[in-house]
């Protein structure tokens, strides 16, 4: 009877802490969507002192808290964040015409499609003198912003690029400079144990082609 007692308080603290994640992911999920929280770790830290949870094995994985973000934009987003999306999606065409000669590929919420009115468009762009991109930029009057990261290539190594952000038409654009052979091996995904998902110019037309803007 013992053995059969402590399975079941096993169970019982295995449901508790389950029902604990999903907590977690869903006030993470509002941080995200409501406040413009886009680093899902500190939401979910910022999530789980909010409700007073200090169980950190019941923190969710990221893979959780985008399904709660998309469950959430369903529910209280409606047609604001397809409309978003989709304005972001149009803009990253013209962004990647008109940067088409460092190959871009399109990157992160706005491929993804957890995109609202708080995400920038993110580009990978690839030139072995970053300033080539810059002056690019300075030469067509686009004031910019330079910033540094640290990307994840795999498991043992990071990169550290050159990101340039600007607002154009009230959108935010993040504009990551990769070296040329930076085409063959993506990032790892900021969210799952996998390359980053990215897309070119023609896959992006053939998924605006695929999913018409919402009625406005």
């Amino acid at each position: 009877m013992p053995r059969l007692h402590g399975h079941h308080a096993a169970r019982r603290a295995q449901g508790n802490r389950q029902q604990l994640r999903r907590r977690i992911a869903l006030e993470a999920a509002r941080l995200i969507s409501e406040h413009g929280l886009r680093d899902y770790h500190r939401a979910k830290l910022r999530a789980a002192e909010r409700l007073g949870i200090r169980d950190d094995q019941a923190l969710p994985h990221n893979d959780e808290i985008e399904s709660a973000l998309r469950e959430h934009q369903r529910l209280f987003s409606g047609n604001s964040q397809i409309e978003a999306l989709q304005a972001r999606r149009l803009a990253a065409r013209e962004a990647m015409r008109f940067l088409q000669r460092f190959e871009p590929r399109l990157v992160g919420a706005v491929l993804e499609g957890t995109a609202d009115q708080h995400s920038a468009v993110c580009l990978h762009l690839f030139s072995d003198t970053p300033c080539e991109v810059e002056q690019f930029l300075s030469e067509h009057g686009i004031r910019y912003e330079l910033r540094e990261r640290r990307l994840r290539m795999d498991r043992e190594h990071n990169l550290t690029i050159e990101v340039l952000q600007f607002i154009a038409d009230d959108i935010a654009f993040d504009l990551s400079v990769l070296p040329r052979d930076g085409l063959r091996q993506a990032p790892l995904d900021r969210i799952r144990p996998r390359a980053m998902q990215r897309a070119s110019l023609g896959a992006l037309e053939a998924l605006l082609r695929a999913h018409p803007a919402a009625p406005m």
